[in-house]
Formats: C-alpha cells, sequence, structure tokens
C-alpha cells in the first residue's frame, strides 16, 4: 500500500547552528517514545544528544597505527579534521563503528559465511575512511562507502530483537550509490553468517536487485530483507506501492512485530516520510512468526553475500515497534542535520539515481606485487597504493575510490 506522507511530530527539536546542529538526537527521540535504541551506528555524527565517546575507528597503511574519531563537541558532528591529520600521507580504513546505545554493538570487519570475503580469512574487506566525504551543515565528515567485497558484523549483539519481538530501525544512506546484486543491508541478521532460513532477517535493503522483489520504476528501492526475499509489501515479487528513489540522501526506516510490518522511505534532506507498505507479514511460508536472530549486518547479506555496494551515514536499531510519531520526529531530525554534498550548501533537490559500475578507469596489469588484489583499491583522489589491478579491472566508483573488479 502506499500513503502520502506522514506529517513529523516534534518533540522538542532544539535546532542550532554550530557542531552540535541538533541538541535532541534520534535515539534520543527513539527513547522519548518508548522504543529506546539497543544499537545506534554513525560515522558522521552522535545519535545521542549527551554522547561524547568515540564514533568510529580508523587505521592508517604506513604503520597500521588506529585511533578513534569522536564528536568535535557532545552531541555534535564527527571530528574529520582528526582524521584528516591522521590519515595525511597515507591511506585509512574504518575498523571499527561503535555503538553509541550502551549495548556495545560495535561493528568490525564481517567474517565469512555463506560466502567469503576477498580479505585474509574469507574475511570481508574493510571501507576506505576517506571515500565519502559529505558535509552536516556545511562541515565535512565522512560516510562508510561499502564496495564489493565490503562488509561489517556483529554476531554476538546484545539487546536486539530474536524470534518474533518487536524492533525498529532506520538508516541514512546514498541515494545514488546502488547496485543489483545481494545485498546491501543495515539491520537484524543471522548469528553464524549462514542462511538459516526464511524470516531469520530483518533489515533495510536499498539497491535495484530484482532477484526476489521490486517496486516500480528501475530502481533503486528500500526493500526488507527477510531472509531468502527482498520485500515491500505482502506479495513475493512485485510490489506497485515501492517507487524508485530520487533522492541523493535518503532516510529508511522499517519496523517489525507479530504478523505486522511497515517500511517508510523520504528525503533526508527536506520533508516527511512516506508509508510504502503497513501490513501484515509477507504470504509466504516462513515469515509469520518470524525467527530473528539478532546480529547485526552492514553491507552485506545475511549469509555474508557480498557483492552489493552503497554509503551509510547512520542508523540505528530499537527495542520494541516505534510510532508513526516517533518516527516523523527522527526525519525531522535527520533533516534538521542539513546533510549536503559541499561545504556551505546542503543538498535540497532530487537527483538522478545513478548505478556506480559503468566507468572504468586503468585496465588490468602488473603483478600481485605491485598491483592491487580483486576487490582492492586501486585509485581515488588521495589514494597512494596501486593505481593497476593484478587481476580484474580498476573500476571508477566515485572521485575518491576506484576498485579492481
Amino acid at each position: 500500500m502506499f500513503s502520502k506522507p506522514i506529517k513529523p511530530v516534534f518533540l522538542s527539536i532544539a535546532i542550532g547552528f554550530s557542531a552540535s546542529l541538533v541538541r535532541a538526537g534520534t535515539c534520543d527521540l527513539y527513547k522519548s517514545g518508548n522504543t529506546p535504541c539497543v544499537a545506534a551506528h554513525s560515522t558522521t555524527r552522535s545519535l545521542y544528544n549527551a554522547y561524547s565517546g568515540a564514533l568510529y575507528q580508523v587505521k592508517r597503511a604506513k604503520d597500521s597505527a588506529v585511533t578513534d574519531i569522536h564528536p568535535i563537541t557532545t552531541g555534535g558532528i564527527a571530528n574529520a579534521a582528526t582524521q584528516d591529520t591522521f590519515c595525511s600521507g597515507t591511506t585509512c580504513v574504518i575498523t571499527t563503528i561503535y555503538d553509541q546505545s550502551g549495548h556495545n554493538n560495535h561493528l568490525t570487519q564481517a567474517p565469512p559465511g555463506g560466502f567469503s570475503g576477498p580479505a585474509a580469512g574469507g574475511y570481508d574487506n574493510l571501507s576506505s575512511a576517506t571515500a565519502a566525504p559529505v558535509y552536516l551543515n556545511g562541515q565535512k565528515v565522512y560516510g562508510v562507502y561499502i564496495a564489493a567485497g565490503m562488509g561489517y558484523r556483529n554476531n554476538k549483539a546484545t539487546g536486539t530483537a530474536t524470534g518474533d519481538a518487536a524492533e525498529g530501525m532506520y538508516a541514512v544512506v546514498d541515494g545514488t550509490h546502488y547496485n543489483g546484486e545481494c545485498c546491501f543491508d543495515y539491520g537484524n541478521a543471522e548469528t553464524n553468517s549462514k542462511d538459516t532460513g526464511n524470516g531469520h532477517m530483518e533489515a533495510i535493503y536499498f539497491g535495484n536487485a530484482k532477484y526476489w522483489g521490486y517496486g516500480t520504476g528501475s530502481g533503486p528501492w528500500i526493500m526488507a530483507d527477510l531472509e531468502n526475499g527482498l520485500y515491500s509489501g505482502v506479495n513475493y515479487g512485485y510490489n506497485a506501492g515501492d517507487p524508485s528513489i530520487s533522492w541523493r540522501f535518503v532516510t529508511a526506516t522499517l519496523k517489525g512485530t507479530a504478523n505486522l510490518w511497515a517500511m517508510k522511505g523520504g528525503n533526508a534532506v527536506s520533508g516527511g516520510l512516506t508509508t510504502y507498505y503497513n501490513g501484515a507479514r509477507p504470504n509466504v511460508a516462513g515469515y509469520n512468526p518470524m525467527s530473528k536472530e539478532g546480529a547485526i549486518i552492514l553491507g552485506t547479506g545475511g549469509d555474508n553475500s557480498n557483492g552489493a555496494v552503497g554509503t551509510f551515514y547512520e542508523g540505528c536499531m530499537t527495542s520494541g515497534y516505534p510510532s508513526d510519531g516517533t518516527e516523523g520526529s527522527v526525519q525531522a531530525n535527520i533533516v534538521a542535520a542539513k546533510y549536503g554534498t559541499s561545504p556551505g550548501s546542503t543538498a535540497t533537490t532530487t537527483t538522478k539515481a545513478t548505478t556506480t559500475a559503468a566507468k572504468t578507469t586503468t585496465t588490468a596489469g602488473g603483478s600481485s606485487g605491485s598491483c592491487a588484489a580483486i576487490y582492492y583499491q586501486c585509485g581515488g583522489i588521495g589514494w597512494t597504493g596501486p593505481t593497476c589491478c593484478a587481476s580484474g579491472t580498476c573500476t571508477y566508483g566515485n572521485d575518491y575510490y576506484s576498485q579492481c573488479l
């Protein structure tokens, strides 16, 4: 089903014009709605007004040293200057995305499962720390740029929903960075990194894969990955209520409880959320009741399928089924944070969504000793490593990231 946009309910959101941006964080709003966050992840800002701990950790190539990136001020945006100084003259990857909720549900390098990653031991690659620069209220921060073969996970999360228990979640993503592979997800997944059956996942998906389900147009779409199916309604396959997305910054929400789930989307820089589906669980065996396991994934499918691409800025998971009013307030908070693509401006207009796999740079060549291995970085602004590929072709992702594919 498709509904008119939901009018946000404002819960005393105090907006400033400094590094503190919005004094009430998204997780403060969920807590006010009696659906507290049990996981809160962001490399761009604090999701609680009183949070001053580390947002994420980066590791640099030249000496393998690591450092944590904190908000500039309590409840504020990430201190990108700290990262820039630390990573100057070398390259950095994001090793940990810290959980701000206090449950220690940190996200780290995803281990092998049903599918193996390209890194040592079958682990997935880590994201370049500099591949996704954006701005909050005109100040630079960095997102998590997921290329094929990358992913983060926590298979021992605590406090997350299991079985048919109620939960909610949201994510802010780049609406122009996607593909049709499986699966750019954020949310609840299996604890053994393998496909354990229908209903063992409940995660936000963004992309234009049509293997299991799809909406109108050519995508990308917001859908729910419930394992062995990307759903946007009660039916397997096509659902007319799920529109193609054309915003640069996208807010996606998902929530589920006993035989009920809902999915919404909106422009992360203006307006409210629109409900794309609100109703019964899919009419396919295994989804009612659900069998959620409570692990947390970012950038992969539940079985560590890691062919998808995408960029993640912030998101959380809750205990309990959030109200429409709470979700409206969360969207208003995100809009107030003023995501943008350049200093001193915000992305206030929509852009045509495009995939990023068409443009190539250098051709494959060299040896494994001097050229990047398959799925590894091979170019981009500030990149000082190999610019050739031992296998495959160095493929343009964006100005800051090219990858051997």
